[in-house]
């Protein structure tokens, strides 16, 4: 199996590699959050919830 690193200057310490891997999971997780629109049915049951809550007060 080839070795990951063309030569020993080229690695990096755990330490960076751990943040550079923390920064791109980061990246990631703000790019590709799901769609905040929920589904038909839960959005009705919100509005109900919140028709009740002011009707209670």
């Amino acid at each position: 199996m080839p070795s990951l690193y063309a030569n020993d200057s080229e690695q990096i310490d755990r330490r960076t590699s751990r943040s550079i891997c923390d920064a791109v999971g980061e990246r990631l997780q703000q790019r590709l959050r799901p769609d905040p629109q929920l589904p038909t049915h839960l959005e009705q049951l919100l509005d109900q919830l919140k028709k009740c809550d002011r009707d209670s007060h």
